[in-house]
């Protein structure tokens, strides 16, 4: 996983480019910089830095984070809003401890296997503390825009097949949860779980516990 986005960097941000998804979008932005607004943000796996740029200027400050150095060459060479955003290399099993009040991962829990979705939230639990705001973004699955799934595992875990940069192709975790799966998963962990989805994405917020 981290090798492939490495390798998408320069290209990532095509994926938002696609004309049927623009209206959805629009509104998950304006939703997302809604609830982050006056907060101290840890953003999970920031990518290019896309989402920071869209709540940032919202937001009380951003620490955000990745496990790819070209990934955030390119987010800091955005200048997001600049004096409330530092970015820093790191795992999103292994995130920096801080004084957070919310924290953001976009497109990311659906590359999460689901054996290991309740570790992550043990774990994110750890680093931010007790009544955390939590948001996360993902794709719902959309024939003819989605790629489609290549296979399921013996876990549920369902994958894309993707051609990287280099030519090859690889089979990449991405799962399409659906609103009971996700209330099941996050209960022992948050409260005050609440989803949003329009045509072509879902958003979740919730505080942790």
């Amino acid at each position: 996983m981290r090798d492939y986005y490495a390798q998408r960097a320069k290209t990532y941000d095509s994926i938002y480019a696609k004309p049927e998804r623009q209206e959805d979008l629009e509104e998950l932005s304006e939703r997302i910089s809604e609830v982050l607004a006056g907060h101290t943000v840890l953003e999970i796996a920031c990518g290019t830095g896309y989402w920071t740029e869209r709540f940032a200027e919202d937001a009380q400050s951003v620490l955000a984070t990745d496990i790819n150095q070209i990934m955030l060459d390119m987010a800091s060479a955005k200048q997001i809003a600049p004096g409330k955003v530092r970015f820093a290399i790191a795992d999103a099993f292994d995130l920096p401890k801080g004084d957070y009040s919310a924290c953001f991962g976009g497109f990311w829990w659906s590359h999460v296997k689901k054996e290991e979705q309740a570790d992550f939230l043990k774990k994110l639990q750890s680093r931010v503390g007790k009544d955390c705001v939590l948001v996360l973004i993902d794709n719902n699955y959309v024939e003819g825009s989605s790629l489609p799934v290549a296979r399921t595992d013996s876990e549920g875990n369902t994958y894309q097949q993707r051609l990287q940069e280099d030519g090859t192709r690889v089979d990449i975790v991405k799962n399409f949860p659906t609103d009971s799966f996700m209330r099941k998963k996050f209960a022992a962990f948050a409260r005050d779980i609440r989803i949003h989805r329009n045509d072509h994405f879902w958003m979740l917020t919730c505080v942790l516990r």
